[in-house]
């Protein structure tokens, strides 16, 4: 332990350092020049091992790539089963392959102009699915080809298709946002059925679907869940305890429980299906930190970023401690809109103020 200067000369006594009959004044000197030296070794001591320290308390890290094309707004990611990162470029017409490997980056114009892709998803033989949002259609990219395949949605209902998600027999699924309905494409008939939600102006947005083959959804202009029958479409709504809640993005647990992000009220919540109930926590950006993109990863931990809180955080739940873990996203993000979790364990996201697409790699 390091003496302050002021019991210095009590120090010199005690460890007899001079004479007790004797004037310590020369050996409270070497007793100041000690301490000094040992403060600077402790003080050196520390410095040399903050960059360890804070790699072990660092529990992610961050990677970015920046797009080629300027003012791309790139706005959902998703993930291709080579483990490739798809973004689309929702104000250039175009979508987007990232090469984690390598960084590097493969653009994709489309063909019908000003379509506005949105969100995405790419199924078990690497096409991938987007919703134009400006066109009111569903658009597929054959990779390896580029040729795309474009699905109208001739219902007026279904004029601003949101995110898409793939079932286990190929189906997509999407939500309309202003049109407030549920979307059913069939590839293989092409095929499209829109069904209503009871709630009017429910705005639905993010949505998945469980392992049992039931698509799940946000109702961002309500305090609701709902989840709609693949067979029947009946929808079926889950009102939320607090009326005020606005759930915008959800993401599905290995036991096909959910966890939303409470966009309104700034909390993280959890829904089981199974019986109903919903739990919920503060966001430690709080009321105003606007939690958005969220995701699940292999281990049960919850990702979310938090689009309330300049620069925007990247938020971990561990919900078998309930603890919270929060850092800044390095280019700011401008507001991360969605992410997905990668078989691997990585999230993938997706940057729409700065034009940028990341990586984000869990301590292992």
């Amino acid at each position: 332990m390091i003496t302050g200067w002021r019991s210095l000369r009590a120090e010199c006594k005690e460890r007899d350092y001079c004479n007790r009959n004797e004037d310590c004044t020369g050996s409270a000197r070497t007793m100041k020049i000690h301490y000094y030296a040992k403060l600077a070794a402790l003080l050196l001591g520390l410095a040399l091992s903050m960059p360890a320290l804070a790699e072990q308390a660092r529990r992610w890290t961050v990677k970015e790539w920046v797009l080629p094309t300027r003012d791309s707004h790139p706005h959902d990611p998703a993930v291709a089963p080579d483990g490739s990162l798809w973004y689309t470029a929702q104000q250039v017409n175009k979508l987007g392959r990232v090469d984690p490997a390598t960084g590097a980056i493969k653009e994709f114009p489309l063909p019908t102009p000003d379509s506005g892709p949105h969100g995405l998803v790419v199924d078990r033989n690497g096409n991938v699915w987007y919703t134009a949002n400006s066109k009111g259609l569903i658009g597929k990219l054959d990779p390896r080809s580029g040729r795309v395949t474009d699905y109208p949605i001739k219902d007026s209902r279904g004029r601003d298709p949101h995110t898409p998600v793939l079932d286990q027999q190929n189906i997509v699924w999407f939500t309309v946002e202003e049109g407030n309905t549920i979307g059913r494409l069939d590839p293989k008939s092409g095929d499209i059925t829109l069904t209503d939600v009871p709630t009017p102006h429910a705005a639905p947005y993010g949505i998945v679907v469980s392992s049992r083959g039931t698509p799940f959804f946000c109702e961002f202009g309500s305090n609701k869940l709902a989840d709609i029958n693949p067979e029947t479409l009946k929808v079926t709504e889950h009102p939320l305890p607090n009326a005020d809640a606005r759930p915008r993005r959800l993401a599905l647990a290995a036991d096909d429980s959910l966890y939303f992000s409470d966009y309104a009220r700034g909390y993280l919540g959890h829904f089981d299906p199974k019986t109903g109930k919903v739990n919920e926590w503060p966001s430690p950006g709080g009321k105003d930190s606007h939690p958005y993109a969220i995701a699940v990863t292999k281990n049960g931990v919850v990702w979310y970023s938090e689009s309330g809180v300049k620069p925007n955080t990247i938020v971990r739940f561990d919900p078998k401690t309930e603890e919270f873990a929060v850092e800044a996203v390095p280019s700011g993000g401008g507001t991360i809109r969605n992410m997905v979790a990668t078989p691997t364990g990585r999230i993938y996201i997706a940057e729409s103020g700065v034009n940028t697409v990341g990586m984000i790699e869990p301590a292992r």
